[in-house]
C-alpha cells in the first residue's frame, strides 16, 4: 500500500513556508503507524518550479526548497529502518527549458543536443499543427535563434524530449539506474505513454476552443511498448523494484500490454477513467454531478478487465485531483463528511489492486475555496482562468465556481497536522494558503480518536494484511442499476466478502442475492452502528464488510 507524498505541502522543517525532505523526515513515524509500507514522493529534482517540479532541470541534484542530498539519503535511510520503500516520481516525457540539454539544443540546428527535443518549422507564419497545450495556447513554441518550433505538450516551460533518439533513451537509463543504484525503490512514471508520437503531426480535433486535441497522436504511441520494454532490459529488470506508469487515455487492452504479467514493461498502471468521466465542452471545467452507475461501469470495467492478467491500481486522489471526499463524498456537514469519507475508503480498498492514499485522504482533508484568484498557485488553473475567461466569454463567477470544485491546488493546501498556527504545516508564511477548516480536521486530533477516519484507514490497512481474500478475490458487481448503493463481492476458494457502500445522503436498501448465504457471515468493518446484522436498509453514506466462509456450510 502506497502513500502519496507532495513534498511541498507536506511538513516544513525550517520555517521557510515550503515543506522539505527534513519535514517528511520527521513524519515517517506517522506514515508507519499508518499501516502503508511504499513512499511515492512527487518530484524534488532540482526545477524552476514552472510546474511545481514537473518540470526538471537536473535529474540528478535535490531542489534546494527541499533540501539537500544529504537529507534525501537520511530520509532513505530512515524510512529503509523502518521498512518503508521510497518511490520517486520519474517525469521524462519532458525538462525544464533551462536543463542544459535545452539550453544546447536551441543553440544551433547542428548542435549535438538538437534532437535530444522535437523541433519542426512553421507553415508559414503558424505552428507545424493545431495542437493545444494541457496549460493553454498552443503546443509548439517558436524560437527566433533557430526559426524553428519545439513541442511542448504542457508548460512551455516543459519542452518534450524526443525519445527516437536513441541517445536520449540512454541518457534516461543511466539517469534512472543512478538513483537505483543510490537505493530507490522503484519509479512512478509520469505521462509516460507519451513518450511516442506520431510523426506525422497531424492536426487535431477542436474542442470547445481554438487548439485541436493532440492525445490521439501521443497517447500509447507507435513506439511506445519498444521504449519501455527496452527501458525494463537495460534497467528495471536489474533491480528489485516496483513501478507504476501515469497512463492517461489508455484502454483496458492497452494496460494489459504495459502492466501484463508476462509483458517485461511496468508493474501496473494509473488510468482515468474515473476521474475523467464528468468532463464537459471545456474538460473538467464545469458543474458536473457523477453518476454512480458510470462510477461502477468504469471500476468493473476494470476489475474484471485486468483480473488474472495484470494488476490493477486503486486511487481516489493524487496531486493532480480534487479531494475525493468533496467530490464523490460530501462535505456538507460533519455527519456526511464523517461517514462518505470512511465508505470511499471501503469501497476502494476491498477492491483487488494497490491502493494509493495521497496525503490527508486519511484525515478526510477537503475541497479549498479561495475566494481570489490570486491565491491559487496551480499553472494549469490559471491558465484556464485566463483562456476561458478572458477568451471563450466564461463569466469570471462562473469560472472560479469551477475551480472551487476541480482546481489541482484543491489537492496542494498544506497537510493539515494540528490546530496550531498554519495547521502545524510551518512556523512562516506558507506557499499556499492553508484550508481554513484546520481546526476541526487535523492529524493530531484524529490520531487520538479512535473514531476517526484516520484510524478507519488503519483498520482498513490490517484487515487487507490479515485477509487474502482482499488481496486475490475475484470481483462481482451487484446492483449494477442502483444509483444510491455500490454493492459488490469478493471470492476466494470458499470464501466471499460482501462490500456495501451508500453514496447518497438518503438511505437505501441493498436486495439480497439469493445465491449469498449470511449465515456464517461476520461484519468485517462498518463506518456506522448496525443494530441487526441482517438490516440492510443502509443509512446515508454508509459502508459495511461482511466476511462470509461458505467453506463452514460445505461441511455442514
Amino acid at each position: 500500500m502506497v502513500y502519496q507524498i507532495y513534498p511541498r505541502s507536506f511538513m516544513d522543517s525550517n520555517g521557510d513556508g515550503i515543506g522539505d525532505l527534513q519535514g517528511i523526515l520527521q513524519k515517517l513515524d506517522y506514515i508507519k503507524d499508518l499501516g502503508v509500507n511504499v513512499i511515492w514522493l512527487c518530484p524534488i529534482y532540482q526545477s524552476p518550479n514552472d510546474d511545481n517540479g514537473y518540470d526538471i532541470s537536473d535529474y540528478q541534484a535535490v531542489m534546494p526548497d527541499f533540501g539537500t542530498m544529504n537529507d534525501f539519503d537520511l530520509l532513505l535511510k530512515a524510512a529503509h529502518e523502518r521498512n518503508l520503500k521510497i518511490i520517486m516520481d520519474l517525469v521524462v516525457n519532458h525538462t525544464s527549458d533551462e536543463h542544459r540539454w535545452f539550453a544546447e539544443s536551441r543553440k544551433s540546428k547542428d548542435n549535438p543536443y538538437r534532437d535530444y527535443y522535437i523541433w519542426r518549422t512553421g507553415k508559414g507564419d503558424a505552428p507545424p499543427n493545431n495542437w493545444g497545450s494541457s496549460f493553454g495556447g498552443s503546443a509548439w513554441n517558436y524560437d527566433e535563434t533557430t526559426d524553428e518550433y519545439y513541442l511542448h505538450l504542457f508548460s512551455s516551460k516543459q519542452p518534450d524530449l524526443n525519445w527516437e533518439n536513441s541517445a536520449v533513451r540512454n541518457s534516461v537509463y543511466g539517469m534512472m539506474a543512478w538513483w537505483l543504484d543510490k537505493g530507490v525503490d522503484g519509479f512512478r512514471m509520469d505521462v509516460i505513454n507519451y513518450i511516442s508520437k506520431d510523426a506525422g503531426f497531424p492536426d487535431g480535433n477542436l474542442q470547445g476552443g481554438m487548439y485541436g486535441d493532440y492525445s490521439p497522436y501521443v497517447a500509447n504511441g507507435p513506439c511506445v511498448h519498444e521504449y519501455l520494454q527496452e527501458m525494463n532490459q537495460k534497467v528495471l529488470s536489474k533491480y528489485d523494484l516496483m513501478t507504476v506508469g501515469e497512463t492517461p487515455n489508455v484502454t483496458v487492452e492497452e494496460a494489459k500490454r504495459y502492466a501484463g504479467n508476462d509483458m517485461k514493461e511496468l508493474n501496473m498502471v494509473f488510468q482515468f477513467e474515473q476521474m475523467n468521466f464528468e468532463t464537459g465542452e471545456y474538460g473538467k471545467w464545469n458543474d458536473n454531478c457523477f453518476k454512480l452507475k458510470d462510477l461502477k461501469r468504469i471500476l468493473s470495467k476494470w476489475q474484471a478487465g485486468l483480473a488474472g492478467c495484470a494488476w490493477n491500481s486503486l486511487f481516489w486522489n493524487n496531486h493532480d485531483q480534487p479531494r475525493a471526499v468533496s467530490r464523490f463524498g460530501n462535505d456538507s456537514t460533519p455527519e456526511y463528511w464523517d461517514k462518505s469519507a470512511k465508505m470511499l475508503a471501503t469501497c476502494l480498498h476491498m477492491m483487488q489492486g494497490t491502493p494509493f492514499i495521497y496525503q490527508g485522504e486519511e484525515l478526510g482533508m477537503t475541497n479549498v475555496a479561495f475566494e481570489r484568484l490570486e491565491d491559487y498557485r496551480d499553472i494549469e488553473t490559471l491558465k484556464a482562468y485566463d483562456e476561458l475567461v478572458h477568451h471563450n466569454g466564461i463569466s469570471p463567477t462562473r469560472m472560479m465556481s469551477y475551480i472551487h470544485k476541480s482546481s489541482r491546488d484543491n489537492a496542494r493546501t498544506p497537510m493539515q497536522w494540528s490546530s496550531k498556527k498554519n495547521a502545524g504545516f510551518t512556523t512562516g508564511i506558507p506557499w499556499i494558503g492553508v484550508n481554513a477548516n484546520y481546526i476541526g480536521i487535523n492529524a493530531e486530533k484524529e490520531i487520538n480518536d479512535k473514531n476517526s477516519i484516520f484510524n478507519y484507514y488503519k483498520k482498513l490497512i490490517a484487515l487487507r494484511r490479515q485477509y487474502e481474500i482482499i488481496v486475490y478475490g475475484s470481483y462481482d458487481l451487484l446492483m449494477e442499476d442502483s444509483e444510491q448503493i455500490y454493492a459488490y463481492t469478493r471470492s476466494l476458494a470458499g470464501e466471499k466478502l460482501l462490500v456495501l457502500c451508500n453514496f447518497s445522503e438518503k438511505s437505501a436498501e441493498f436486495l439480497m442475492p439469493p445465491a449469498i448465504q449470511m449465515q456464517n457471515a461476520k461484519l468485517l468493518i462498518a463506518n456506522c452502528t448496525i443494530n441487526q446484522l441482517q438490516d440492510f436498509n443502509l443509512k446515508p453514506y454508509e459502508a459495511r464488510v461482511y466476511f462470509i466462509d461458505n467453506k463452514v456450510n460445505n461441511i455442514s
